[in-house]
């Protein structure tokens, strides 16, 4: 009799907007999962994969008006379906857990309530290229967006052409967040990231400790 396949793992997505500490996060959680005894791995958006990793060069470092809102959405969702099918599909089905810094939320946030596409037909772009897929948790770090512009200022290498649009933009990107948010509870969880980064961590674990059940001691 061959082994039983073990359990699916779990995909839980840290969003929020510019100087969150979405990353730090992200790194910290896949170590507490870790010293818990569940096999976990990082990654990140637009990224994750060779192919998803060339479209991020192509979004974050090309000069601001090379894109318009829909391209980038294009480009988002086309860098997402390769993330999934070559690296967090498979991880999953091995029973890894995948911790990823943003997913689809960060599209509809951005390209949707940012740079004001159509939210509908984002969600539809998702389902055409992913189907039913989505995370099994979602983290929201939210802070004011002056704070989080300052840190993202203070950030070594001058910041992506994203973290430089205007204050109007980041507050629609923060608003969009906490829209997601309402309408999904039963995914998300909000989090206050003004404090200090043991405090925020400490919250995500709680999240995660209530929603998927995980022990961490």
């Amino acid at each position: 009799m061959s082994p039983a396949a073990p359990p699916r793992g779990k995909l839980i997505t840290i969003e929020g907007g510019e100087g969150a500490g979405k990353t730090t996060q992200a790194n910290l959680l896949v170590a507490a999962l870790a010293r818990a005894g569940i096999a976990a791995r990082g990654t990140r958006e637009p990224g994750g994969s060779p192919g998803g990793e060339a479209i991020r060069r192509l979004l974050l470092e090309g000069a601001g008006e090379w894109w318009d809102a829909v391209s980038e959405a294009l480009l988002l969702v086309a860098a997402r379906r390769e993330h999934v099918i070559r690296t967090i599909a498979p991880a999953l089905e091995q029973g890894v857990w995948v911790v990823c810094d943003r997913f689809a939320d960060s599209t509809l946030a951005y390209q949707g309530y940012g740079r004001g596409l159509p939210r509908a037909a984002l969600e539809q772009l998702h389902r055409f290229a992913l189907g039913a897929f989505a995370p099994d948790l979602t983290v929201i770090l939210d802070l004011p967006v002056e704070e989080g512009l300052a840190r993202a200022a203070a950030r070594a290498g001058g910041g992506d052409r994203f973290e430089r649009l205007d204050r109007d933009f980041h507050q629609r990107l923060r608003e969009g967040f906490l829209a997601i948010a309402r309408a999904q509870a039963a995914r998300c969880v909000v989090i206050d990231a003004t404090p200090d980064v043991p405090a925020v961590h400490r919250a995500v674990l709680g999240a995660v400790a209530r929603r998927l059940g995980v022990a961490f001691g």
